[in-house]
């Protein structure tokens, strides 16, 4: 082995102060696998040495959490004897070296988090960040990103329902691939990972270990420059149909009582799914890597316990189970063996050909990390970015020709194209596919239903983080609830900049303050989460995006609403106030190439009275559609209702009262809070008293009827017609703007 040198410590992302305590704790210096296991585990993808001080912030608990943080997965009750079990994770560095491997290996990698835990996969989901699509290398990292999660998850037989994608050059270098998923399993036969009971066999299974992905939890810690797409070696390669006999095998292996632990073998490979498992039990582990299945010759234990390769799983089974455990991974036409055993002194060490090449304690490895509390301020240029001059800003002259360019741009445009490579039928439990507030996949065996959702503005996050992270929980909750869902579980998906930056650790902190004041007061608890710092290159970061995946409960899957307009002769009601919240919109973006002001005012009190006032109003079934308004504010919102429908399209007249607010943040401002619902006239009354007796404003706005979208806008005795567009423009314009961007190209 090579002598461990400041430069090869440096090579390993460890600093000389890490370095030292890594000597205190072995009472002598590591050797080169002990300093690459080390480098793994101890990387900020892995130990979150920044985030964790930070993170203990968040509300974890509540009567329907059966398992919170610190898991594969974080699981909720949804009654029946049953639980929802979910997780999103990033794989964004990887999907800018090679998108198709990348993304694919991180649909792969948040699958086994969710069928680790004992639960079948149901449903995934996808929240994607690309720069502006006028480049060349910002298409071709879309299509691959898309084609490799459309690969894996086609192929796996799990639906991709819904997500979201958004589109700025900021993300340019630094693309974002945050997955969800979500799996249902009896709640009493949760599976975690855990190492217990001496002398209990450690079994190897899945695919053979190769050299693929050495060090990509360490490249997912660090900074990109002008020479990261040369860390190809880096990247997984995955391969969906070994997992999905994985997958199989899991679940007849839990079936069978025979398993003590499972866990998959993620970032850092063998060596976290081993140290973390004998670390939560207080136990060690032996490992024999002459044991260990391999698809290269001359293997180094280096290599072998830092490959990433991917379809990899660690069990412990009960003792005098082995056999039985082996006979159903070579059922499933898997490479299995045993490969070690649990042992009392609580030590991770690993053996090659009977030589000890490593002998490090798990909990050190896994627990004992560097925990960092980094200095934080806010920028010298956020005065700058929250400082937005209205006087500066022309009113809008052409509202058709607005409303039309939004319609178009890539952020609000019709994900059509993305989400049609997707299959959201297999399993058959999708009943609203991708296109509506959320996604809502029926329970099995139940009346119930779950509702799911990924959010977040950004750009909100930029200009006022603390906001911008209670504006994406307030989001992901309003989705929900227009869905027909109780929110009850959340997980997250924290991507930021470098943590060593001030002005990026004031970001993060900002945003864990906002989402743990917003899940509080609507009571939602975080059960498990992701943080990915580092997203910079050649020091310019990214925006702020915590990225959150919200589940909802439907305990009546027949009450389940979708945003679109339903029949001609109903009524349209706007439920909130429009104010004057142009700060960080699209349409200031779209229209005026800004990015500036503060973002819109929040009342966490308001909105939750608005959740309980639709929620209502849906249960006692007064309602024909319901759609939050957010991204290009009222005018997108009745255009989305007119056309997003599947079926038809379907026409509007609508008039708003102005008061003295502009026209544009009439049209086009994001003001929180508000709902625009239809029913049949016979429930106008009743939907007034109950929205009434909630305190939540109310206004009939129209009607639906037609197949043009009419907006008039004004006061008693003035008005002034200001969109007025066919349902087939406004839709030719919004449902294939992706598609036309990326065949003109």
């Amino acid at each position: 082995m090579p002598p461990i040198t400041k430069d090869l410590v440096a090579q390993h992302n460890l600093t000389d102060e890490e370095y030292q305590k890594i000597v205190e704790i072995l009472g002598r210096g590591p050797n080169l696998t002990e300093l690459g296991m080390f480098s793994v585990m101890w990387s900020e993808h892995c130990s979150y040495k920044s985030s964790r001080l930070h993170l203990k912030k968040l509300p974890t608990t509540g009567p329907r959490v059966v398992q919170g943080p610190g898991e594969n997965a974080g699981a909720i009750d949804i009654g029946d004897g049953l639980c929802v079990v979910f997780k999103m994770e990033s794989h964004n560095h990887p999907s800018f070296i090679e998108p198709y491997q990348g993304a694919a290996t991180g649909v792969g990698g948040i699958l086994r988090d969710i069928f680790t835990m004992g639960a079948r996969p149901i449903a995934l989901l996808d929240s994607l960040r690309f720069g502006e699509l006028h480049s060349s290398k910002n298409r071709h990292l879309m299509r691959g990103v898309v084609s490799g999660i459309a690969g894996y998850g086609n192929c796996m037989g799990v639906p991709t329902v819904g997500g979201e994608i958004v589109f700025n050059d900021i993300y340019a270098l630094n693309p974002l691939v945050n997955v969800f998923c979500l799996g249902v399993a009896h709640k009493d036969k949760i599976f975690r990972g855990t190492a217990a009971g001496v002398g209990n066999p450690v079994i190897y299974f899945g695919s053979k270990t190769g050299r693929d992905g050495i060090h990509g939890a360490t490249m997912a810690s660090d900074s990109f420059d002008d020479e990261s797409e040369q860390k190809r070696p880096t990247v997984q390669v995955g391969d969906p149909f070994t997992e999905k006999l994985l997958l199989e095998a899991c679940l007849e292996l839990m079936e069978r009582d025979v398993l003590v632990g499972i866990q998959d073998m993620g970032a850092a490979g063998l060596t976290s799914s081993s140290c973390e498992m004998a670390s939560r039990a207080g136990n060690g582990i032996d490992l024999d890597l002459a044991k260990v299945p391999r698809r290269e010759p001359g293997m180094t234990p280096y290599e072998i316990m830092l490959s990433e390769s991917q379809e990899r799983m660690l069990m412990v089974a009960k003792a005098g189970k082995e056999e039985e455990c082996l006979a159903i991974c070579r059922k499933w036409d898997l490479d299995v063996a045993v490969i070690g055993k649990v042992t009392a002194d609580g030590i991770l060490r690993v053996k090659d050909e009977g030589k000890v090449v490593a002998e490090i304690p798990a909990k050190a490895l896994a627990d004992e990390g560097p925990r960092y509390e980094r200095p934080y301020q806010p920028p010298s240029y956020q005065d700058m970015l929250t400082n937005l001059n209205y006087d500066a800003v022309p009113d809008v002259k052409d509202a058709n020709a607005a409303l039309l360019a939004l319609l178009e741009s890539p952020t609000i445009a019709s994900k059509r194209w993305v989400y049609e490579q997707y299959d959201h039928m297999v399993r058959t439990n999708t009943m609203v596919r991708p296109g509506s507030d959320a996604a809502v996949v029926r329970i099995k065996g139940t009346n119930k239903a779950v509702a799911m959702t990924v959010d977040c503005n950004s750009r909100y996050c930029l200009l006022h983080p603390y906001e911008g992270a209670r504006l994406a929980v307030a989001e992901a909750a309003r989705n929900l609830v227009c869905s027909g869902a109780v929110p009850i579980g959340l997980t997250d998906c924290l991507n930021f900049g470098n943590p060593e930056r001030p002005d990026i650790m004031w970001q993060f902190v900002m945003a864990i303050e906002g989402m743990k004041d917003a899940c509080e007061h609507f009571q939602i608890p975080i059960v498990s989460g992701n943080v990915s710092f580092y997203n910079e290159t050649n020091g310019l970061s990214i925006y702020p995006t915590p990225m959150l995946g919200m589940v909802g409960l439907i305990e009546h899957s027949e009450r389940t609403t979708t945003q679109w307009f339903k029949e001609e002769g109903d009524e349209v009601f706007l439920l909130g106030t429009s104010r004057e919240d142009l700060g960080g919109a699209e349409y200031l973006k779209v229209v005026h190439a800004r990015e500036q002001g503060s973002p819109p005012y929040l009342s966490l009190d308001k909105e939750k009275a608005l959740h309980e006032c639709v929620l209502s109003l849906i249960h006692e079934g007064l309602l024909q559609s319901a759609h939050d308004c957010s991204e290009g504010g009222l005018a997108v919102t009745l255009a989305e209702c007119c056309m997003s429908g599947a079926e038809q399209a379907l026409g509007a007249v609508i008039r708003l009262t102005r008061g003295r607010l502009r026209k544009d943040a009439i049209l086009f401002g994001e003001s929180q809070s508000r709902v625009v619902i239809s029913a049949k006239p016979v429930h106008r009354q009743a939907i007034l008293d109950r929205a009434t007796q909630s305190g939540v404003p109310v206004e009939v706005i129209g009607s639906i009827s037609g197949n043009r979208l009419v907006l008039y806008v004004g006061d008693e005795g003035s008005t002034e017609k200001v969109i007025d567009q066919p349902v087939a423009t406004l839709r030719a314009r919004w449902a294939f703007s992706l598609e036309r961007t990326l065949r003109e190209s």
